[in-house]
């Protein structure tokens, strides 16, 4: 199996078409968003207060626009120009939470999964950034297989994050919408 077809690209490449997921914008937005992740949580998590999620989380509708703008970003569009569109439309635990839930379900990815889970969290996730020499010492792998796994762990995580998380939080959210414009039935 050459490198391109491994069984990893070939499960990316079912899962993206079976979910309708344009394979070059994810990967784009994905890379994107995990550029970013670092600065945008590691920058406001000394600014966050405890709110109570329940109340403030899921029924702020500025967390719709924010979804709607995560879902349809264009990743061609400048980084700076998308790192403060990020940060003001996202709570940093939202982010957090999504970006926690789509790595859980790399780690899960039936090829490499706790690989692609360590690839995405040493070169994006930790607060300290490894430089490339460290990262192939820290993860015993070789420098050509480095980035062959690198580029499909972004996209595994871009499939757990955009073909599963945001398409979850967003059916929860229109079912509280739902159930809250329902009457309230007398006991």
């Amino acid at each position: 199996m050459g490198r391109n077809q491994s069984l990893a690209w070939n499960c990316i490449h079912a899962t993206c078409d079976s979910q309708n997921l344009n394979e070059q914008v994810l990967y784009e937005r994905a890379k994107l968003l995990l550029g970013c992740y670092r600065s945008v949580c590691w920058a406001t998590t000394g600014t966050c207060t405890p709110v109570d999620e329940e109340n403030y989380c899921y029924r702020d509708h500025r967390l719709d626009t924010a979804l709607g703008y995560l879902k349809s970003f264009c990743p061609k569009a400048e980084k700076t120009r998308f790192e403060v569109k990020i940060r003001s439309l996202f709570e940093t635990r939202w982010m957090i939470e999504l970006v926690d839930n789509a790595m859980l379900q790399v780690k899960e990815f039936p090829d490499n999964g706790d690989q692609y889970f360590e690839i995405v969290a040493k070169c994006y996730l930790n607060r300290f950034k490894y430089n490339e020499t460290d990262l192939l010492d820290i993860l015993h792998i070789e420098r050509s297989r480095f980035y062959d796994r690198k580029k499909e762990a972004i996209m595994v995580f871009g499939i757990a994050l955009w073909g599963s998380e945001i398409p979850k939080l967003q059916t929860f959210l229109s079912q509280l919408d739902e159930t809250d414009n329902l009457p309230l039935l007398a006991v």
